[in-house]
């Protein structure tokens, strides 16, 4: 089976890449830059030159292949629309056959304790803009097509994430890492390994189908920021912020880390056979 990727060259595309070839998987990956190429080429993927604006490719590509799965983005004021134009170059090339999308559980806002695919949605300013793309991805289903959505957890491992992004090496250079609020909020977490293999469980995935990518760790803040300043190399030291002080000091992204979410994920284990590994998300996390 081929299997057209984009963001391949990035922190969830590289494990994707990996998972998709150690199945047998013959995998072509979007790139845009020689550095791009070089990384998915090291990986096994055959790099395809191009933008995630040259929607001629993108088409052409998915069209050449047996499932898509999206995991590109280029944030810029224009985000959601090249997404949504990427999108559909990419489900008119698959056709019938499988495009996975990717989301993102912040979309869901503030859950009322442990949550699954079916609960409301109240997405902070970051992340609204996905909701009427994922909407029109979906409703693409009905037409004969094949699109299917995962929307993953906070993503770790590996030393990457945007936990190491925005937390870890900025309390590296401070000498605190910052806590939004007192820390009672829960992160529905996910290791990389195990969403990408959800991303190739879910070409097999019923059309129209939605699967929150959560490994079924629901952690306190507290805990978990008491763990990044290990990694941090700053022990315990915990920089206690408010909430307008922490958009003040990392942007928007920090009404999205700042939410009180946990997740079941059971519909993935369910319908398609998930098994996310059993792991102390604290002590990798606590890894320099």
């Amino acid at each position: 089976m081929k299997v057209f990727v984009t963001g391949g060259s990035g922190y969830i595309g590289r494990s994707t890449i990996r998972a998709l070839t150690r199945r047998g998987f013959e995998v072509t990956a979007l790139a845009r830059s020689e550095r791009s190429a070089r990384t998915v080429a090291e990986l096994g993927a055959t790099p395809v030159a191009g933008s995630l604006t040259d929607y001629d490719v993108l088409r052409d590509a998915a069209g050449r292949a047996d499932g898509v799965i999206h995991l590109g983005v280029d944030y810029a004021e224009d985000t959601a629309d090249v997404d949504r134009a990427a999108a559909e170059a990419m489900q008119d090339g698959a056709g019938s056959r499988p495009y996975v999308h990717t989301g993102g559980v912040w979309v869901y806002g503030d859950t009322d304790g442990v949550v699954d695919e079916d609960a409301p949605r109240n997405p902070p300013g970051i992340t609204a803009w996905r909701l009427d793309n994922e909407k029109r991805v979906l409703d693409r289903a009905a037409t004969g097509e094949h699109p299917v959505l995962v929307m993953p957890g906070l993503v770790y491992g590996h030393g990457g994430g945007l936990a190491q992004a925005f937390l870890v090496e900025p309390g590296r250079a401070a000498g605190a890492v910052p806590c939004i609020g007192d820390g009672s909020a829960h992160w529905a977490l996910v290791h990389v390994d195990d969403i990408a293999e959800l991303y190739v469980l879910a070409l097999n995935a019923p059309a129209g189908s939605s699967y929150a990518g959560v490994g079924g760790q629901n952690l306190p803040l507290a805990d978990i920021t008491l763990a990044l300043s290990r990694a941090a190399g700053c022990p315990g030291s915990i920089d206690s912020l408010t909430l307008d002080q922490a958009v003040q000091r990392m942007g928007p992204i920090a009404e999205a880390f700042a939410l009180d979410q946990q997740f079941s994920g059971a519909r993935a284990r369910r319908e398609l056979g998930w098994t996310p590994a059993q792991r102390d998300a604290l002590a990798e996390l606590a890894q320099a």
